[in-house]
């Protein structure tokens, strides 16, 4: 039986450039993994992944009937694997309605949580879900907020609840069920050797400095952005012309109003201080 490491975000927080890394890492390839070639371990909300440990389609299922038996989907994939799994998570850390962890803690080995600029994140996620700032930044202040709803239609993924953007990350940070090693995308962007080396280090794979920095040369924005140009990237939302768009820090300087700064700010001040993405309250 194998077990887990969770690679968990709120959206558009570099969970894919984190994937792209771990590929290119563990990869003894002397060119860049392709960006659709990946072998982390999957997504947690793969239909696919649910539909073959339930024994019956999720189709036929309620989304409370899904959320109830998806920590058993986890530990049926464990159990038919011999490898450590690295599978990337954006569901907020919650409890099921059958009252234990969406993450089985017996089959989770810990889990990488990347934390992202909230104010970045809504000029992302805004693209990626193709619609205006102000909807973006109002879903990231809503604790009923998710991904993958049905309305019309089966989708790919199944829901996932996110909450707001501060209660995901007090979810996973604050949960006692799981060891969690966070990182800043801000860290991987400004101090990539020393961030990745470090998330190497806590999933038990090689982090010898040649190695480290060749993935990180093949991890680079402007690699994968090629890449998707190239061949494009199954993983981009229909709603957004590129999922590789800038990956600049700061872009909310250009793009949001002092309005919604302001909004995203009110919303979530005491995470965003306490992560350094603002200044002490007795420094203002």
């Amino acid at each position: 039986m194998s077990r887990i490491f969770w690679l968990a975000s709120y959206p558009k927080s570099g969970n894919t450039w984190l994937r792209v890394f771990l590929a290119n890492l563990t990869s003894e390839g002397s060119r860049p993994v392709n960006i659709n070639e990946m072998r982390t371990g999957g997504t947690a909300s793969d239909r696919n992944l649910c539909d073959d440990a339930f024994g019956v389609e999720s189709a036929d299922m309620t989304e409370e009937e899904i959320e109830r038996y998806r920590p058993e989907a986890y530990r049926h994939l464990t159990a038919r694997s011999s490898e450590i799994l690295y599978i990337k998570i954006h569901d907020a850390f919650t409890v099921a309605s059958a009252g234990e962890p969406l993450v089985p803690p017996e089959v989770s080995a810990g889990a990488v949580y990347l934390i992202r600029n909230p104010l970045d994140v809504a000029v992302s996620f805004a693209d990626h879900l193709g619609c205006t700032i102000e909807a973006a930044v109002e879903k990231m202040g809503s604790e009923k907020a998710a991904l993958s709803v049905s309305r019309s239609g089966l989708k790919a993924q199944v829901k996932q609840r996110l909450l707001s953007w501060s209660s995901h990350v007090s979810s996973w940070l604050e949960q006692d069920f799981i060891p969690v090693h966070m990182t800043r995308y801000e860290d991987l962007s400004l101090r990539p050797i020393e961030t990745f080396t470090a998330i190497a280090r806590f999933l038990g794979l090689p982090g010898d400095s040649d190695r480290i920095r060749r993935a990180v040369d093949f991890s680079t924005f402007e690699v994968l952005r090629e890449q998707e140009q190239a061949h494009g990237f199954r993983e981009r939302s229909p709603k957004s012309p590129s999922f590789f768009r800038q990956g600049r820090l700061g872009v909310w300087r250009e793009a949001l109003t002092p309005e919604q700064t302001a909004r995203v700010i009110d919303d979530h001040g005491p995470a965003m201080r306490r992560f350094g993405y603002l200044p002490p309250a007795d420094r203002i």
